[in-house]
Parts: structure tokens; sequence; C-alpha cells
């Protein structure tokens, strides 16, 4: 069966395991364990990706997680998916074991690297994280810019009476050092919907914040990107680009081309619904025939994609892939 071609994007989970727990995206708890065995391979992965890219155009891939530094043989796994060719290969990550991974992670293909950086403070940062060290994402930071990786984008979820009066501290630190800050809404998801209206903090109020340091001026928007990005300049020839990602205030549904993959293989269109496929029942018939079904729950899933309307699914962000 033949398919419309179309060019995708892949945010691919390797991992629901999390060192930090940052409270707008994981319960004090944390989250059920899954056993190896409902883990995918990373054959099965690779083959995932080799179908997305041979029949439905992708052409980006995003390692998340939870937290994909802690993926046993992560690396490797970077360096399979370089080895394809002609697809952006980025990963997102909190930083803490980003030190000593950074390297090796730029020599086996990884093209981009986001780092989530919600505070400047270490008090602050540890509460945040419920225990994290800002120290070692800051040194993961640094690790990233010596083995050459550019740009690098420093995520930071705005939240009412915690960070909002440190965004124009996070955008100074970010590119006095060549980086770009990128400021994210709040979404109701997870744990998150608990206090989703008491701590959202919009775009544009973010904005304004940052319009008391900083000149802004919006580039032009690209329909494929989550992100509107500005020019920004500050005093002492401090300038470069910031981002906003205005998942609540401006959404950003008809030109997505996201597509999500969880550590157990199920595929989700859209973060706000909880419809999604199972392909793991698919890689593991142990059937070369079952591409055909793989291909066409693929179909479904992209077919699927609309207007998100209001946010249905229950799960926690660490087990969509963020």
């Amino acid at each position: 069966m033949g398919f419309s071609r179309q060019r995708v994007t892949l945010r691919l989970s390797v991992t629901d395991r999390c060192q930090l727990r940052c409270r707008y995206c994981m319960p004090l708890e944390g989250v059920p364990r899954v056993s190896h065995h409902d883990v995918l391979r990373f054959e099965e992965i690779l083959r995932v990706v080799t179908l997305l890219r041979e029949r439905f155009g992708l052409y980006k891939v995003r390692l998340t997680g939870g937290e994909p530094l802690l993926r046993s043989g992560i690396t490797e796994l970077a360096r399979a998916l370089a080895s394809m060719g002609e697809m952006e290969l980025a990963l997102t990550t909190n930083g803490q074991l980003l030190s000593d991974l950074a390297e090796p992670l730029r020599r086996a293909g990884l093209t981009r690297i986001n780092v989530s950086l919600d505070s400047l403070d270490p008090a602050r940062y540890r509460e945040l994280t419920r225990g994290g060290s800002l120290e070692r994402t800051i040194a993961g930071i640094e690790a990233a810019r010596a083995a050459g990786f550019a740009p690098i984008k420093l995520n930071t979820v705005v939240l009412r009476g915690v960070n909002l009066c440190e965004v124009g501290r996070i955008a100074t630190f970010a590119l006095e050092r060549g980086l770009q800050p990128r400021f994210l809404e709040l979404m109701p998801i997870g744990c998150a919907r608990g206090f989703f209206e008491r701590d959202f903090v919009s775009s544009e109020e973010v904005h304004r914040e940052l319009e008391k340091d900083f000149t802004l001026a919006e580039l032009p928007v690209n329909p494929a990107s989550s992100s509107r990005e500005f020019t920004i300049e500050g005093s002492g020839r401090l300038h470069g680009m910031v981002g906003f990602i205005s998942s609540e205030s401006r959404p950003f549904c008809a030109g997505c081309d996201r597509l999500r993959l969880t550590s157990t293989g199920t595929l989700i269109g859209c973060l706000a619904r909880g419809d999604g496929c199972d392909l793991r029942k698919y890689l593991r018939l142990g059937d070369r025939d079952a591409d055909e079904e793989l291909a066409q729950a693929v179909h479904q899933v992209l077919a699927a994609k609309r207007p998100r309307g209001e946010f249905t699914r229950a799960d926690l962000m660490p087990l969509l892939g963020g």
C-alpha cells in the first residue's frame, strides 16, 4: 500500500527514567518503572526510523525521555541514527550527565542539543528539580559548547511566582555564551493540571518582562516550528536570538509535523489527546510483512492529527517524550 509522502519529525523517547523530578512534569513519587522487556530495543527503534524516512519523509529525530542520557548505549544509538544520513539528529536533556557525554555524542554524529534550565539560582533550581545540581547542568552546557554544538538552546518553563523574575538574567546568561534562550509556556498536562491556572505565564508577559532590558524584533514565522523567534539586543553589544513556545496562548497545531514514539512503542500524534497506536506489537511479530501493518498504523496516526481542543491526556510528560 502506498502513502502520500510528507515531511515529519520524530521525538523519540528512549527511556522513561529521570534522575530529576521537576515539579511541573513529575510527581514527587516519580513514575512506575517499566520492565526491560517492554522498552523498545535499539533495532526496533531503528526499524521505525527507517520506515518513517523511506515512506513518510522523516527529516529530524530528537532523542528525549525521561532523561535520554540515562539510556545505556545512548552514544551507540546516536551513531546508528546519524549513519542513516540526510537527517537532523538532536537531543533534549536536563544536562546533569552532559559534561561526560557531550564530546562522545558529538563524535557519534549528534548535531543539536537543547538543555532545560529553569533557574540560575542554585537553591531555586534544586527546589524546582527536587534535588538537581545547577553546577552540573552549567558544566554540561560548557562541555557542549566545547564539543562544538551550535546553536545550543536553553529551554525555560516560566512559572508565576517562581522564575518569571529570572527571565532577563537567563537571557543574559545565554547571550553572553552564544546560546539561544527559549521561554516555554506551562502546559496543563500530567501533574501540572493541578496548578496550571495558578502558575501559568503567557509568552506575551515574558516578552514584556524581557523588554525591560532588551529590544526584541520578531523574525518571519516558520509554519512548521513550535517556536516564534525574535532578534534580541541588550547593552554592551549583547545580541542574538530568543524563542517563545506559546503552546497555550498561540497554539501551533496547523503546522505541526511532529510524531512522538514512547520508550515502550506507542506512537503519538498529539500531546493533548489520549489516542495513539502501539507499534511494539507489529515490531515483535517476527515477520517482515508486518512492515505494511506498521506503515498503516503510522498513516492512521498522521491522518488523525488536527487542532487539539482541550487537553484530555492524563499521562505524565516524561512518559510521552518532551
